[in-house]
């Protein structure tokens, strides 16, 4: 059997490796602290637990979920509304997903054919490039580098690159560079947009993670956003909702519809309890998403703290779950070896830099997903394995 050239396209390349050497090391005893995939590990609060555990024992919640619960899109809108004073028709312009990775996987095919480009971020969150590999598209990448704040800078991406792109795919708190873009960036990503008639996909998916005060809006508050863009939303991070994978894409309400139509012949809806649960998380008191959001700015002073005291000087990420940490300079710019020696001399997990763009190169990315105690523990480790060079 031949496989697609598409597999190719997909391979999943250093993730598979680390989960390989992951079940290899603990296979060995070895104590396996992973930093490296960004699976929260805060669980939702108990009335969305009790939710699905009652809507799960109801029998009606068996049948196919065909079309979102009004409920659940009147949920999203208001959800909009209160946190970023954006106004959503409920009936129009929202459509939940199976947890915005499926969403993110499918958003170019409402507007891509085969060949048409698409410009992403370097480094960028995979999905992305998955969507425009599933919609078999042209991909054209813009750096993201350090000097810049890690914002794209639009001026990089060419004059040719521009007229022919149908689809632009932005992310802002940033996976994996952690950046935040400041409101004067979408006013600019917006007139960008209109003038060389690209659509918009922005995934706000770590909006609620913002720390040390930081409050981070929606790409949608900004005038002529709707016009030509639309917004993914996430509750996995910010209500622990991972596993149960629900999320949104709100906005153009041509482009809304389409994704729907698009996901009523791939799947036949979101497990009713799921959504049910989920309009519970939706309309709860603000104070559960801050203690989340707290939690995870704890970690990350821990982190930042005990690696400095170690010798590895990180810069502090103001949001997201996640730290982007240039390598010591002692290894150079090769992060895959490095991560690779991390792993098989202290047992922590991280995520080399590269895997998410050439950009990514000399980086590597760790995620909050420990304890505060056993990220002391990695941190120590890796000072040791620091000193030891």
């Amino acid at each position: 059997m031949r496989l697609s050239s598409l597999m190719n396209d997909l391979s999943s390349g250093i993730f598979s490796q680390i989960a390989q050497e992951k079940a290899q090391l603990k296979a060995n005893g070895v104590d396996v602290i992973d930093l490296s995939v960004g699976t929260p590990n805060i669980p939702p609060m108990q009335c969305i637990k009790q939710t699905i555990a009652n809507e799960a024992m109801k029998d009606e919640s068996y049948v196919y979920a065909i079309d979102d619960l009004p409920e659940l899109k009147i949920a999203a809108a208001q959800w909009y509304k209160r946190r970023y004073d954006v106004d959503i028709d409920a009936q129009s312009e929202v459509c939940a997903v199976l947890g915005t990775q499926e969403g993110l996987a499918h958003c170019c095919l409402p507007v891509i054919d085969p060949g048409d480009t698409v410009i992403l971020q370097d480094p960028c969150y995979p999905a992305f490039f998955v969507g425009a590999a599933l919609a078999r598209a042209q991909i054209f990448r813009v750096s993201q580098r350090a000097e810049n704040g890690f914002l794209i800078d639009l001026n990089d991406i060419p004059k040719d690159v521009a007229r022919r792109a149908r689809l632009m795919i932005v992310s802002y708190p940033n996976n994996p560079t952690t950046a935040v873009a400041p409101p004067a960036f979408y006013d600019e990503l917006i007139a960008y947009a209109k003038k060389h008639d690209i659509f918009v996909i922005h995934d706000n998916a770590y909006s609620e993670l913002a720390f040390d005060g930081l409050r981070v809006g929606s790409f949608l508050n900004h005038e002529g956003a709707k016009d030509i863009g639309a917004e993914f939303n996430s509750l996995s991070k910010s209500y622990g909702y991972a596993g149960a994978r629900l999320g949104f894409c709100v906005g153009n309400s041509k482009y809304v519809s389409a994704l729907k139509q698009l996901k009523s012949n791939t799947d036949y809806g979101i497990f009713l309890p799921v959504q049910r649960a989920g309009i519970c998380a939706l309309q709860s008191d603000e104070c559960v998403v801050r203690e989340t959001a707290a939690a995870y700015e704890r970690r990350r002073d821990i982190l930042i703290g005990a690696f400095a005291s170690h010798g590895w000087q990180i810069d502090k990420p103001r949001a997201t779950m996640f730290v982007w940490a240039k390598i010591p300079e002692k290894f150079g710019t090769d992060d895959v070896k490095f991560v690779q020696r991390l792993m098989q001399e202290t047992g922590v997990l991280v995520v080399p830099g590269s895997a998410f763009g050439s950009c990514g190169h000399g980086y590597v990315r760790m995620a909050l997903v420990q304890s505060e105690q056993r990220i002391l523990t990695a941190a120590e480790r890796i000072g040791a394995f620091l000193k030891g060079q």
